[in-house]
C-alpha cells in the first residue's frame, strides 16, 4: 500500500474511532503509531511515540497552558465570575434582552482571564442562568446565550487554542493574543445585536427590567477592577515587550493568587480545588497535543499535507475563494470534532497553503478560531451546549441547540468581516 493510501486509511480510521467516542488524544496517538509503523517501521513508530510524548510534556512553550488555566481557576473559585455578571447586569440589564447581553459581557470578561470556552460556559451557567430564570427569560434563549457566549473564551486572550496554534506554526503567541482582542469584541457586539433583534421582534423572550441608578452602575465597577488589572498586566506586559507569554502567564497566575488573598477568598480548600481542576484540564490539553503530534508525523511521512497544499493551490479559484473553501471546511468539520483537536489535526495540512498564498499566519489563526467557535454550539459535538445542559437540567438539550442557532449568523458575519477586512486581526499586533 502506498504512503498516500495509508494516510487515507488512517484518516478514515481516526474518524471511526472519534465517532466511537474514544478520547481524541488516544485516537490520534493510536492511528499515528499504527500508520507510522505501516509506512516506515514498527521500531520507528515506537520511537516517535516516546519522543513526541516526552517533548510535549517537557516543552517549555507549553508551560504557558497550565499557568493560564491556573489563573482562570483561581479567579473562578474566588468568585470573580459573579462580580463580572453583576456589573454587566447593572449596565445592560434594562436594555431589550439586557440580562442576556450582560451574560455576553461577563463571558467576554471572564474569557480574558480563563482561556477556555467550555470553562467559561460552565462558569456563566452557574452565575447567569438562575438570574435569567428568575426574571422569566425564555429558557431556550437563556441557555443558548450562555453556550454561544462561552465560546468567547476561545477567542479573547489568553486562549488555549491560540497557544497551541502558535506552537504548531512557530508564530508569536503574544501577537496571536493581541490579534484576538478586536475580533473578540466584534463577536461580542454582534451577539448583543442578535439578542436585541430577537427581543425586539418577540418581547416575551425577555421581560424588560427597571434600569439601575448611575450610583449602582459605578459601584458595580469595583467588582471588575481586579479583572481589568490582571488583563492589563498580562496583555499589556506582553504588548510592551516586558515579558514573554510564558512569563506573562506566570505573572497572571501570581496576580490571581494575590487578588484572591486580598479579597479574603484564598483558603486551603479553594486552592486545592483550583489545583485539581488545573491539573485535569492541563493534562487533557497536553495529552491531546502529544497525540496530535504523533498523528502529524504520520501525516507528514504519507505526503498528504503537501498533496493537499498543491491541490488547493491549483484550484481555479482566486486566493480569497480558497480561503472561503478552507473556512467552510472548518465550519463543517467543527460540527464533528472538538475545536482544539481540529486545529491540531488540520493546521499542518492547511498552513503551508496559507503561507504559499501569501496570507498572514496571525490573521489565519484568528480566522480559524472564529470559524471553529461555531462548532461548540452545533450538533452533534456542540461541547458548550452539553456543558450548559449538564448544569441546567431544566432545559432540554434540543432547546439549548435551538437557542444557540441565531448566534451562528453572528459568528458567520464576523468570519466574513475578518476574511475581507484582515486589518481587524492584524492592526493591533502590527503596532507592537
Amino acid at each position: 500500500m502506498s504512503p498516500v493510501a495509508c494516510g487515507i486509511v488512517g484518516l478514515a480510521a481516526l474518524f471511526v474511532l472519534l465517532l466511537a467516542s474514544l478520547p481524541v488524544a488516544f485516537s490520534m496517538a493510536v492511528v499515528g503509531v499504527a500508520g507510522f509503523a505501516a509506512v516506515v517501521s514498527p521500531h520507528a513508530a515506537l520511537a516517535v511515540l516516546a519522543v513526541d510524548f516526552q517533548d510535549a510534556f517537557m516543552n517549555y512553550g507549553l508551560s504557558v497552558i497550565p499557568l493560564f488555566v491556573f489563573m482562570g481557576q483561581i479567579c473562578f473559585h474566588s468568585g470573580i465570575s459573579g462580580k463580572l455578571f453583576n456589573a454587566a447586569d447593572r449596565w445592560f440589564g434594562a436594555l431589550p434582552g439586557g440580562l442576556a447581553m450582560a451574560t455576553v459581557g461577563a463571558c467576554a470578561a471572564f474569557g480574558a482571564i480563563c482561556g477556555s470556552g467550555p470553562a467559561t460556559a460552565a462558569t456563566m451557567s452557574a452565575a447567569a442562568l438562575p438570574e435569567m430564570r428568575r426574571c422569566r427569560y425564555d429558557g431556550s434563549l437563556a441557555a443558548g446565550v450562555v453556550a454561544a457566549a462561552g465560546g468567547l473564551g476561545m477567542l479573547i486572550p489568553p486562549s488555549v487554542v491560540f497557544i497551541v496554534y502558535g506552537i504548531l506554526t512557530e508564530q508569536s503567541i503574544g501577537k496571536l493574543f493581541i490579534a484576538g482582542i478586536v475580533p473578540g469584541i466584534l463577536v461580542a457586539v454582534l451577539f448583543c445585536l442578535t439578542i436585541a433583534i430577537q427581543c425586539l421582534l418577540n418581547p416575551e423572550l425577555a421581560p424588560r427590567r427597571s434600569p439601575a441608578t448611575w450610583r449602582e452602575k459605578f459601584a458595580s465597577l469595583s467588582g471588575v477592577a481586579e479583572t481589568l488589572a490582571l488583563f492589563a498586566l498580562v496583555l499589556g506586559g506582553m504588548f510592551a515587550g516586558w515579558f514573554t507569554p510564558t512569563e506573562g502567564a506566570a505573572v497572571g497566575a501570581a496576580g490571581s493568587l494575590a487578588v484572591a488573598a486580598f479579597s479574603g477568598k484564598l483558603s486551603r480548600k479553594m486552592l486545592a480545588a483550583a489545583l485539581d481542576d488545573t491539573l485535569r484540564t492541563s493534562c487533557m490539553v497536553m495529552v491531546i497535543v502529544a497525540g496530535a503530534t504523533v498523528f502529524g508525523h504520520f501525516l507528514a511521512v504519507t505526503g498528504i499535507p503537501m498533496l493537499m497544499a498543491r491541490w488547493l493551490a491549483a484550484l481555479p479559484l482566486p486566493a480569497w475563494g480558497v480561503m472561503v473553501f478552507v473556512s467552510i471546511f472548518y465550519l463543517v468539520a467543527g460540527c464533528f470534532i472538538d475545536s482544539l483537536a481540529l486545529v491540531m489535526l488540520t493546521v499542518p495540512i492547511f498552513y503551508p497553503v496559507i503561507v504559499k498564498m501569501g496570507y498572514d499566519p496571525i490573521w489565519f489563526g484568528v480566522l480559524i478560531v472564529v470559524v471553529t467557535q461555531m462548532g461548540v454550539i452545533t450538533p452533534p459535538v456542540g461541547v458548550n451546549v452539553y456543558v450548559v445542559s449538564g448544569i441546567d437540567r431544566s432545559t432540554p438539550i434540543q432547546d439549548i441547540f435551538r437557542g444557540a442557532m441565531p448566534f451562528l449568523l453572528s459568528l458567520a458575519a464576523a468570519a466574513v468581516l475578518i476574511l475581507f477586512f484582515p486589518s481587524l486581526a492584524t492592526w493591533l499586533p502590527g503596532l507592537s
